[in-house]
This record gives C-alpha cells, structure tokens and sequence, in this order.
C-alpha cells in the first residue's frame, strides 16, 4: 500500500485531503506543528508526525518509507509586512523539500499553489492555466511567493514527477483556524451585511482534495491544474448564504473608493511597524472579480466541481460541531 506524506495536515485542504486518501485506500503520514491540534477522524492507517517544514533534518527522517509527497503547508496569512518570511517558508523550504524528496526517491510530488498564481479572468472568458498573473494579485507577498515556488517545483520535472494544482478560494469543513472560513462567519445570521464590489471563485473543500488526490493519480508531469468551482460576486455569495440559513440580510456594497481609503491607511500602519490584514493591495483585491475556469482539471483529471452551496452547509455544520457557532 502505497503511503503518502501530507505537509501542513491540520490545516483546511490538508485535512480533507488526508480525507479523501484514506477513503481511496492509501496509507498516510501528516506532518504538522502539533499533532493534538488534528482536527480530522483518525484512522489506523493515518500516522500524524511532528515536524517543522523549515527543518530538513526533521524532514529527513519523516520521509522515510512515502512513496510520494502532497506538500500543502505553507504561510497564507495577507498581514505579513515584508517577503522574506514568505520566501523561507513559501519557496526555499519547498525547494528543499523537493531536493530531499528526490534523495528519498519520492515518485511523485504534488505542490498545492494558489490561483492567484494565474490571472483571473471574467465570467465570461474566466482566468486560466495560459495566463500569467495580473495586478493587483502581482503586489501580493503571498501571491508573489506562491508563483515563485511553483516555478520552483516546476522546473524539477526532469528529475522527479511534479504536479501542481491551484485551488481558488475554499469553503468547507475543518477550517479549524478559520482561514477562509471567516466569510462565513461575517455574513452568519447577520441582519446587515457589508460586502466588498468584487468577487471570487469559491471551491468546495471536498472537491478541491478530490482535485489534489486525482493529481496525485493523474496528474502529468510538469502540469498545473485550476480547482475552481463557482465564480459569485461578494453580494451573491452572501446571498447564498442567507438562502440556506433562511435569512435575508441587507447586503449594502462597500463602494471601492472607500474599501481602498482604508487600504492606504492600512499602508500607513504597515510603515509604522504593525503587521496588518489591511493595505491598498489587500483592499484592490477585494475589488476585482477574480474568476477561474476549472475546465483543464476536469478534461484532464476526471474531477467534478459541484456549486458552492455544498461547501457553505458543509462549514456551517462543522462550525457547529466544533462550537464556532451555536447549534
């Protein structure tokens, strides 16, 4: 039975990930900060390890009899002032995990990006794997650092099997931080919603780990795949969202004018020292619409990508098993 390593296990990906691998049938090692802080079923044949992707002689030993790697770990926080930490995390530990994996004789190796990797598109003529990025995604460390380290991984195909898969903005269960999981919360039971201009591209947790493990099989070498699933403005997720919880918010949309003011007093507490979610590059982000097309993956990978109600329901009751919200 062939046993996989999963970087950054308990995070939202990571764990429907492992999910789904175990349902196929493969043994698994996740490896993360803390084991206690798994927040998915466990499993006789999932074995959860302590490591530090940073620290190559703890990724050394943790390699030892995998047959392939999955690496979803990584920094996403959109506060952090300056590249660097993106960089020693994003891209040189990737670049190392793959050196290591190749020394290992790992056959294959899945890098989970971002589409934001890619440009976005409309929903007409959605973003694809052919384009390249776009402002103001092009000003974005994370971004930035997530494009680097896939040109990093994609340049070692001649020496190991590489695959990289993009997921676009992800909704579902065992979003234990939250991460994305907090547009949820913003609009949850609320009688007012205030919604950004843009939009994005939300994908089903489950889909998207279903896109991750059909890589992992089928994935050609030197490939990037899009996971994206349904592309809604801001207004009509949160319409969604109100749909299923039966409310009806009112949903007033932030004018960009004042979504980017606060991005350049963002910018200002940047320069004083502050690590801060809010800057001007963060605010023209939530202004775009930034749709993907999932078409490659599913002519390619065999996977479908259902609406995004399911992920919503599937993060609600989550967040009601784990006591973020009240049942």
């Amino acid at each position: 039975m062939s046993k996989v390593l999963v970087t950054g296990a308990n995070g939202l990906l990571a764990t429907n990930v492992i999910n789904r691998l175990l349902e196929t049938g493969y043994k698994v090692r996740g490896m993360l900060r803390n084991p206690d802080k798994y927040q998915g079923p466990r499993n006789q044949n999932l074995e959860l390890v302590t490591g530090d992707i940073t620290r190559p002689d703890q990724i050394e030993e943790i390699l030892k009899d995998c047959t392939s790697v999955i690496h979803v770990a990584a920094i996403t926080s959109q506060s952090i002032r300056t590249y660097h930490k993106y960089e020693e995390v994003n891209v040189k530990a990737t670049r190392k995990l793959l050196e290591l994996s190749i020394s290992n004789k790992i056959k294959k190796f899945v890098f989970v990006s971002s589409a934001n990797a890619f440009g976005y598109g409309t929903v007409e003529n959605p973003g694809n794997e052919k384009i390249p990025v776009k402002l103001p995604f092009s000003k974005s460390l994370y971004a930035r650092s997530k494009a680097e380290a896939q040109k990093e991984v994609l340049a070692f195909q001649d020496r190991i099997a590489v695959s990289v898969v993009n997921p676009t903005f992800i909704i579902g269960p065992y979003d234990a931080k939250p991460g994305s999981g907090k547009i949820i919360l913003m609009g949850h039971r609320k009688r007012i919603i205030f919604a950004p201009p843009g939009g994005k591209n939300f994908v089903n947790a489950t889909d998207a780990a279903n896109g991750v493990v059909a890589a992992l099989e089928k994935g050609a070498n030197g490939q990037a795949y899009l996971l994206a699933g349904e592309n809604l403005s801001f207004r009509d997720f949160f319409r969604k969202l109100g749909n299923i919880e039966q409310k009806h918010p009112m949903i007033i949309t932030i004018p960009p004018l004042f979504l980017n003011a606060a991005g350049i007093i963002g910018n200002i507490i940047r320069l004083s020292g502050i690590n801060s979610q809010l800057s001007l590059t963060n605010t023209k982000m939530l202004c775009v619409n930034n749709f993907y097309t999932s078409k490659k993956a599913k002519e390619e990978l065999g996977v479908r990508f259902d609406g995004i109600d399911k992920g919503i329901k599937e993060c609600l009751s989550w967040f009601r098993k784990s006591g973020v919200i009240d049942k």
